[in-house]
Formats: C-alpha cells, sequence, structure tokens
C-alpha cells in the first residue's frame, strides 16, 4: 500500500543534529525500497480553482508559515500502521508538527 504523508511543522528551523538524523532516517527507508519519493514544498505554492469552465491561478503564499506543508514523503509500505509508525519515528527526529497521512490509490 503505498501512503503520502505531508507534514505541517511548527514554524522552527530544524538544528544541525535534526538534519543529520532525519538524513540518516531517509537513507535508511531508501535502502529499504519503503521510501518512494521525499521533499520539502514551498510555502504557498499555486492554486488553482476550476468552477464550470472557469479556471482561476493564484499564486500563493496563503497561510502563515507555521500552517503551510513543509515536506512530504510518498512511502509503500504492507500496512496504515507501518506508515503511522514511520511518521511517529519522523516525528521524534523533526519535532513538533502536524503530518496528514492518505493511501494513495491507483
Amino acid at each position: 500500500m503505498r501512503y503520502l504523508m505531508t507534514t505541517f511543522g511548527d514554524g522552527s528551523t530544524p538544528d544541525e543534529q535534526q538534519y543529520e538524523e532525519m538524513g540518516k532516517f531517509v537513507a535508511e527507508l531508501s535502502a529499504s525500497g519503503v521510501l518512494l519519493a521525499a521533499g520539502g514544498l514551498e510555502p504557498g505554492g499555486i492554486h488553482v480553482t476550476s468552477l464550470g469552465s472557469e479556471f482561476t491561478v493564484t499564486d500563493g503564499p496563503f497561510t502563515e508559515a507555521k500552517e503551510a506543508a513543509g515536506g512530504f514523503a510518498l512511502v509503500e509500505v504492507s500496512s496504515r500502521e507501518e506508515a503511522i509508525e514511520l511518521t511517529r519515528r519522523a516525528a521524534a527526529i523533526g519535532g513538533d508538527g502536524t503530518t496528514i497521512i492518505q493511501q494513495v490509490f491507483s
């Protein structure tokens, strides 16, 4: 099963030790084949809204930095519980925040 994990931090900047520990964690997940993709996200991004045949494109940012998604990981695991456990491990390194976990259907 594939899950998309989108992380919303508390607005603080990680320290050097957190970067190092997260790098090791990402390397572990990559080596095991669990991590399919990961990356940071620009604040706000581009919003495209459709209403009938009308499309509106609006450039961000839209929310306070502490409310914006900071990064994502796409993983392939055997269960929902495994996705939650990976999120718990990442949060133990990265600090306070919220992560939304969504199963990806293909």
